[in-house]
């Protein structure tokens, strides 16, 4: 059994372990069992009754937070347009290029948070599979990172925008802001990804398709919420 600190136990203490609490209070209680000395991420676990080993299943967005993550977000811009290059430099891409941030990646380079390329280049995007694709980093249509858009894609990518797959289990994991956030803009992030992934729901799925929900911050305990504080926001 994991050994905690003392710092976590205290925190457990400010919370019941066997209440469900409404969204707004579930909120208040993450930021009260916050202690770290540095701002604390704040995350969200989904549990849904799906079975992700049938490909209609699967559960898989894309959903621009109105108030961000609270983390700057590195963007890297792959094509071999001209003026897509200059499209992606006036939005704010902080990498804009291709063969040379190809070869950095065949070098074991990933230090950027998301990868957008256009159409033209996934030919040769798609051989670094093997290297973005465990890293979360391979561009997909699916998420709006294989565009001719790319002023739209990167400005998303810095405003906020996270992608979300529910995993083998059946679970959604997402950062949707820190701790020092105001308890309304943390509510609305929230309430905006949950509202997209209720409208998500698969056809096939019967019974109940959100099963669980719980709350954390980067170092303290998970707070489950209220299924029925959430199940109208979509």
């Amino acid at each position: 059994m994991a050994k905690h600190s003392k710092r976590y136990l205290e925190a457990l203490k400010k919370i019941d372990k066997s209440k469900a609490y409404p969204l707004e209070e579930a909120i208040q209680k993450v930021k009260e069992t916050a202690t770290a000395k540095f701002d604390e991420t704040v995350d969200i676990a989904i549990r849904l009754g799906v079975d992700p080993r049938h490909a209609d299943q699967i559960v898989r967005g894309t959903v621009v937070l109105p108030y961000g993550t609270g983390k700057k977000v590195r963007v890297l811009v792959l094509t071999k347009q001209p003026d897509k290059e200059k499209e992606a430099i006036e939005a704010g891409a902080d990498y804009v290029g291709f063969d040379e941030y190809i070869n950095k990646i065949k070098e074991g380079w990933t230090d950027v948070d998301v990868i957008i390329a256009t159409p033209e280049v996934m030919g040769e995007v798609g051989k670094l599979g093997k290297i973005l694709g465990p890293r979360g980093l391979m561009p997909n249509p699916k998420s709006g990172t294989v565009t001719n858009d790319v002023a739209k894609a990167v400005k998303e990518a810095k405003a906020g925008r996270v992608e979300f797959r529910v995993d083998k289990a059946g679970n959604i994991h997402v950062s949707v802001g820190k701790v020092s956030f105001e308890n309304e803009k943390l509510y609305e992030n929230i309430k905006t990804l949950l509202s997209t992934i209720i409208k998500l729901r698969p056809a096939s799925v019967k019974g109940q398709y959100v099963k669980n929900i719980t709350l954390s911050s980067t170092m303290g305990p998970g707070i489950k919420v209220d299924k029925n504080s959430v199940m109208n926001l979509s």
